[in-house]
């Protein structure tokens, strides 16, 4: 990946053909959020949705880090009140959301350690990808911090319930072996082959049909939810089986070359 700006900054965004790449840039404080980031990543957000020639997004981090998570500090300092306090937070439960809920596939290149609420952030991608040097630490337990319940329910239906006891509960580090066996991580690779890596799943999935994507995304999200709409996925399965999508799927694989979404 090319050489991040120096200065910190908002989040940068770069898009390259099919793919868009949102790297979080304040790596003096390993891209710790600002409240006046996740605005900006909202936008970002926006954005990509309403590109229909970007079909994948990559989240990754200026650095040795990927990120700090969200700067408790900086809310506690600015709000005065308990309405404001509880705004702050939300703020940054709604951005993890909006990402999940994404219709293009989305994967998170953690190019190092993951703490706080940014563990919350990176699984909120469908695939996480990271090196084999990465951490990840969830210290809410030795902050006092009761997390906000999406958080506690995407760690559960992505990890387990053992899991998400072991990492809520404890507050201690894991390292990037164990962050693989858990399920968090999708893969774990040497620093020097992280880009490879991001890149060729990011072309497996610029290249598979767009709208069948996004809507079994959904489905497989809601279901995680438990609160799948069986109606609505029902209806989508009907209407890709005359789809322009699966009229080119078929034709491709009866001619055997790659199909052109």
């Amino acid at each position: 990946m090319p050489d991040a700006a120096k200065a910190a900054s908002a989040p940068i965004i770069e898009i390259s053909g099919a793919r868009a790449t949102i790297r979080l840039n304040r790596p003096k404080h390993l891209n710790r959020l600002q409240s006046e980031d996740l605005g900006d990543l909202t936008k970002l957000f926006d954005r990509i949705e309403a590109d229909p020639a970007i079909r994948v997004l990559v989240l990754t981090g200026t650095g040795r880090a990927f990120s700090a998570g969200y700067d408790l500090n900086s809310v506690a300092d600015r709000a005065t009140s308990e309405t404001e306090q509880q705004s702050a937070g939300s703020a940054f439960e709604l951005v993890v959301n909006r990402l999940e809920d994404l219709g293009v596939p989305t994967i998170c290149r953690l190019n190092g350690g993951v703490y706080g609420g940014a563990t919350d952030l990176a699984l909120a991608c469908d695939f996480r990808i990271g090196i084999d040097t990465a951490e990840m630490f969830m210290p809410a337990a030795r902050l006092g911090l009761h997390y906000y319940p999406s958080g506690i329910k995407r760690y559960i239906s992505r990890l387990g319930v053992d899991n998400a006891k072991m990492l809520f509960l404890t507050a201690q580090k894991i390292t990037a072996p164990e962050m693989l066996r858990i399920g968090y991580l999708t893969a774990m690779v040497p620093a020097e082959a992280l880009d490879e890596e991001v890149d060729r799943l990011a072309d497996i999935l610029a290249g598979n049909a767009p709208l069948a994507m996004r809507g079994m995304k959904r489905a497989i999200n809601e279901f995680a939810r438990g609160k799948l709409d069986e109606d609505a996925a029902d209806r989508r399965h009907r209407e890709s089986m005359r789809s322009a999508e699966i009229k080119e799927g078929i034709k491709a694989f009866a001619e055997k070359r790659p199909p052109k979404f």
